[in-house]
């Protein structure tokens, strides 16, 4: 891997990404918070000059290995994560969860730090950077610099595809750049249109965009100390719960079924099984929190706390670290089900589930029948073994790294349910657990160490683990090349 390289194209991203710090700031300015103003030009200066510095050693190349594609989307990540970071120093918080604060929100996990939050307190510039963050990492930060930094080249193709779920659908386009124009300009009409649903519900216009931000990155970040129930507003709650499961559904497969194949969704299994499973989930909290037949409001809250634990988003309309066992074992379940495969959910993503299920079936089956050939279909496709291998041996991961950093936690001081439940929250970027990090609490009790774990463990999930993993390979450090290389080199 020639680190050289890799640090520049990261040097090169990071100066792009200081731009979005003067959204804070005009904010800032125009309250007369002019302090608050100051830190984000801080940030704004300190990224602007890290990115020059590091973007001196950017060479333009044909073609990235493969390390080098996966170790300049993960560096990207980290550290674009913590240069955002350095506004959060200035408000009061620590190191550590001014880190995990704005990786929370690159990641799109949304748990956070904040034991009070309150605008009065913090100021709205502040909760609008936290959304801020959360958007940029909702579609994917390369995607977005593949698309205005057409200096990567052909090596940008390399790079968008790194970042992406390797089960997601097939591209809409052959062409990287328009493949990632469109998927911005779907993201963004979304935005815009919930953020004016939601003022149209009688929100205010901060309050419409934070959320429309938040809720399309399947973030969940919320100026509200009592999330999205703060509001009391069910009209909303409706909107937002349509505009969640969107986040989580594929926005290739939303690309082809807004613009003319609307029945592409009910054909795309991957899609039936994510919709059937969260009306499933809705059903049965709406029963179980009504204690018999269910009412509007409890079909409301189910269907919103489904739709928000699925596509990993976060948000929540009450708060049901009160509601029975029954409930959140729903929940957890939903929880492990997550989004669909290119879309701003985090977790495994449900393709993954269902070709698992199918290889368990299969396996069944072939005890009773040895002799049989039994190859597994996804759609009118055979999927090929080196595919269902690699998919098995993800979800051995996720379910390995549940275990680990929930053994973790609770070896350093936290009780087995918030322990277990903030693992699965962290690295499934899903936010909220149970217990001491419910919907309506925070991570801020957590030791030091927990909260590094658990800042790790969102970047870790993010990249779908396997991407970390192969970084940490023998061969990449053996092959690391710190000095200028010189080639030829064809642009796309």
């Amino acid at each position: 891997m020639r680190v050289l390289l890799v640090s520049g194209v990261i040097g090169q991203l990071l100066r792009l990404f200081s731009v979005a710090f003067i959204a804070p700031i005009v904010l800032a300015l125009w309250d007369r918070e002019f302090g608050h103003a100051g830190y984000f030009a801080i940030g704004m200066v300190t990224t602007l000059v890290a990115g020059l510095l590091l973007g001196a050693t950017y060479q333009r190349v044909a073609l990235l290995r493969r390390s080098e594609a996966l170790g300049e989307v993960a560096g990207t990540w980290l550290v674009v994560g913590h240069f955002a970071a350095t506004p959060y120093l200035f408000f009061g918080l620590s190191p550590v969860d001014a880190v995990f604060e704005s990786i929370s929100g690159f990641t799109t996990t949304g748990a956070t730090i904040l034991r009070e939050i309150s605008v009065e307190r913090y100021g709205r510039a502040f909760f609008l950077w936290r959304a801020i963050t959360q958007w940029f990492g909702g579609l994917g930060v390369i995607a977005l610099f593949v698309l205005i930094l057409p200096r990567l080249g052909i090596a940008g193709r390399q790079l968008f595809f790194a970042e992406a779920s390797d089960a997601a659908s097939e591209p809409i386009s052959p062409q990287v750049r328009q493949t990632a124009r469109r998927l911005w300009i779907l993201y963004s009409v979304l935005t815009v249109l919930l953020a004016l649903a939601l003022v149209a519900c009688g929100l205010t216009p901060y309050d419409a965009i934070v959320h429309a931000f938040s809720t399309l990155a399947a973030g969940g970040f919320s100026p509200h100390s009592e999330s999205f129930g703060g509001y009391n507003n069910p009209t909303a709650e409706w909107i937002v719960t349509v505009f969640m499961l969107l986040a989580g559904t594929s926005f290739t497969l939303q690309w082809k079924g807004f613009t003319g194949r609307p029945g592409a969704f009910f054909r795309d299994g991957e899609f039936v099984f994510y919709f059937g499973a969260m009306l499933l989930a809705t059903l049965a909290l709406a029963f179980v929190v009504a204690g018999g037949m269910p009412t509007e409001e409890t079909l409301r809250q189910g269907a919103f706390q489904a739709a928000s634990l699925i596509s990993s988003t976060g948000f929540a309309s009450v708060d049901y670290n009160l509601w029975s066992d029954e409930a959140k074992a729903v929940l957890v379940a939903v929880m492990l089900v997550g989004g669909c495969a290119g879309s701003a959910a985090g977790g495994a993503k449900v393709i993954r589930l269902i070709l698992v299920l199918k290889f368990l079936w299969s396996e069944i089956t072939q005890v009773l029948h040895p002799r049989a050939v039994l190859p597994i279909r996804y759609g009118r496709r055979i999927i090929p073994p080196e595919i269902l291998r690699t998919v098995f041996t993800l979800w051995v991961f996720y379910l390995t790294g549940y275990l680990i950093v929930g053994l973790l936690l609770v070896l350093l001081g936290a009780d087995y349910i918030t322990g277990f439940s903030a693992s699965l929250a962290c690295l499934g970027n899903i936010g909220p657990g149970f217990a001491q990090v419910g919907p309506m609490a925070h991570y801020a009790d957590l030791p030091a160490l927990s909260k590094w774990i658990l800042t790790l463990a969102m970047w870790v999930g993010r990249l779908e683990i396997v991407a970390v993993l192969a970084l940490l390979h023998p061969h990449v450090w053996k092959n690391l090349q710190v000095k200028r290389t010189e080639s030829k080199l064809r642009y796309a």
